[in-house]
């Protein structure tokens, strides 16, 4: 036990390293909040508490860290994100008109956008088939394919 209370700032310092480069790759806050828990565990020591009582006080800010530091930080962090949505995410719900007629199984629709993309009729959608001209929405993507629906929009597509 000797043993383990000499040199359990060796321990300490190599988990604050492991955290910290952890955290680096993950950025997530976590485990900042484990090294600065650590971090008290090192200190505790270096003050001559025993091993056991620093592995408590590690933990015990750890935890407190994680609960009570760590969404704040992510709040503030994910603040200044960009609010546009993008990619796939930016066509769901994006207006069309049918260039060729749109089946279960094939199509064509020219998007709000200006992107022609091949399209099929979204799952549980009644009709059987969009006729060149009709105005769609584009109810999901599967891969290439705009999955679409007649659109319930009156406004003429931009």
């Amino acid at each position: 036990m000797d043993f383990i209370q000499t040199y359990a700032w060796i321990f300490w310092l190599g988990l604050i390293l492991l955290f910290v480069i952890i955290e680096m790759f993950t950025l997530e806050f976590t485990f900042l909040m484990l090294a600065v828990g650590s971090v008290a565990g090192l200190a505790s020591g270096l003050l001559g508490t025993p091993w056991y009582l620093q592995v408590v006080i590690a933990a015990v800010l750890s935890v407190l860290l994680i609960l009570l530091l760590r969404p704040p930080l992510l709040r503030r962090l994910k603040r200044g994100a960009d609010p546009a949505r993008s990619n796939v995410d930016a066509l769901l719900g994006l207006d069309g008109v049918v260039l060729s007629t749109v089946t279960a199984l094939a199509g064509q629709v020219k998007l709000a956008n200006g992107d022609t993309w091949t399209a099929r009729l979204a799952p549980g959608v009644t009709v059987t088939d969009l006729v060149r001209g009709e105005r769609v929405e584009v109810a999901a993507i599967d891969g290439a394919t705009a999955l679409v629906a007649p659109s319930q929009s009156k406004e003429p597509i931009v």
